[in-house]
């Protein structure tokens, strides 16, 4: 998960939470606060209603009736006036209760005050009640209010912080995506520090180019060694080479001196041959290559064909070109040959007299994929997983095999942004998938 998307889902399950606790707490309060409010109210329409009972009217009335009732039509109040016959020395009564009422033959829950009071010489309770209905339609109102609230939080709240900490992390993304994997070649790393407020970014930003500076002078370090490894090694054994050749050509050379100079000489041949082929993966890996070419597939299987026309005949096989598409990428055409000559070399080397190698093409997932088949001795799965290792033959009794051949075409894939995939069984053969990547 990104950083970006961990942030916003911590800030919004934060929120949320504190959101929902109040919620919870405002649901619990309700109940007492709408309660209180009623109270409340119902006092101050007491104290209007007894100031009003100085009105020559309410005291006839009262006078005339002894009681007085009213309520309104959708019964949700009430009001009871009554003349009490307790003694005058009783100390007045003023509580609250939540009592049923039946109103009309409609039974109600109610929040009811009784208070008593004294005029004209006499003692009177007064008894106010409003139904509790209203508390339950109030507590459902804020219910899905407190609903709506949270879901609205939470839903503003996600968007906002993913904007945020888009715009907080652009910096760090410009950072990874500039100085890291758009850079193939430290000596042409980019040391211009990317625009940032964030003193963390800044620092990162530094920390790079810092390393990608040592990177830069171990990669000028290493190249200077490969070209002091090519011409410390490599002139010698040519030295050598030519000296064993002009014994050679000495008439007094013995039988039996030939056939030990002809063993050196085979011997330089194949130092000489492992140099070459790690100084080739060097400089692949260290990209000293560049890729100016247009490769056209079957133009390259062809050539390779044409090179190896005598291999195929001293081993009696059967060569099948099958290629569908017209298939051109850009890279470098002389490394490209040299995987294309390993992976076919191979399919030859480890065949079987009077087997075949075919080369064909697909494309599956709009990926071109180019296929090399043999019919040789296969691999199990073992040997499958360790089949690009360095100086790794299994076993292999061919003397001109050094075990970097799947090397060096692993290299110039890589090189080429290319895949390879091996797919073999023992005693059955290998094929060797070349995939390559979508086109623009």
């Amino acid at each position: 998960m990104k950083l970006q998307l961990k942030l916003a889902l911590y800030n919004t399950l934060t929120k949320v939470a504190i959101i929902t606790f109040m919620g919870i707490l405002i649901l619990v309060s309700i109940n007492r606060i709408s309660v209180n409010h009623i109270q409340h109210r119902l006092h101050q329409k007491k104290n209007k209603l007894i100031a009003n009972l100085s009105s020559v009217k309410i005291n006839d009335l009262l006078t005339q009736q002894k009681t007085f009732t009213d309520y309104n039509l959708l019964k949700e109040e009430y009001i009871i006036l009554k003349e009490v016959k307790n003694s005058d020395t009783s100390k007045l009564k003023h509580y609250f209760s939540q009592e049923s009422r039946e109103i009309e033959g409609a039974e109600e829950a109610y929040q009811i005050l009784n208070a008593e009071f004294k005029y004209g010489g006499r003692r009177y309770l007064l008894e106010l009640g409003e139904t509790m209905s209203t508390v339950g339609q109030l507590e459902q109102t804020i219910s899905v209010f407190t609903f709506l609230i949270l879901l609205a939080a939470v839903i503003l709240t996600l968007l906002t912080d993913l904007a945020f900490s888009k715009f907080l992390l652009a910096p760090f993304y410009q950072i990874i995506d500039q100085k890291l994997n758009k850079v193939n070649d430290p000596i042409s790393f980019n040391y211009e520090p990317v625009k940032t407020t964030t003193e963390d970014f800044k620092i990162l930003d530094q920390s790079i180019s810092i390393l990608m500076n040592k990177i830069a002078d171990l990669f000028l370090t290493e190249k200077e060694f490969i070209a002091n490894v090519s011409h410390e090694l490599l002139t010698p054994i040519s030295i050598l080479n030519t000296r064993l050749e002009n014994l050679l050509n000495d008439e007094k050379l013995s039988h039996e001196g030939e056939n030990k100079i002809f063993a050196c000489l085979k011997t330089l041949n194949r130092l000489k041959s492992i140099i070459n082929s790690l100084l080739l993966i060097s400089k692949v890996e260290n990209n000293q290559y560049k890729k100016p070419d247009t490769i056209v597939i079957k133009e390259v299987v062809h050539e390779v064909y044409e090179e190896l026309e005598h291999r195929l005949m001293m081993m009696d096989l059967k060569f099948n070109i099958n290629l569908s598409q017209d298939h051109v990428f850009t890279g470098n055409r002389s490394l490209f040959n040299t995987l294309m000559m390993n992976v076919v070399n191979n399919a030859i080397k480890y065949n079987l007299p009077s087997g075949s190698v075919s080369i064909y093409d697909a494309i599956i997932d709009q990926h071109y994929q180019l296929i090399v088949k043999d019919t040789g001795q296969g691999m199990d799965i073992n040997e499958v997983q360790h089949a690009f290792q360095r100086f790794e033959k299994f076993q292999s009794e061919k003397e001109d095999s050094h075990g970097l051949g799947l090397s060096i075409v692993r290299s110039i894939a890589a090189f080429h942004g290319i895949e390879i995939e091996i797919e073999s069984e023992k005693s059955i053969g290998t094929q060797v998938i070349i995939i390559f990547p979508k086109k623009d």
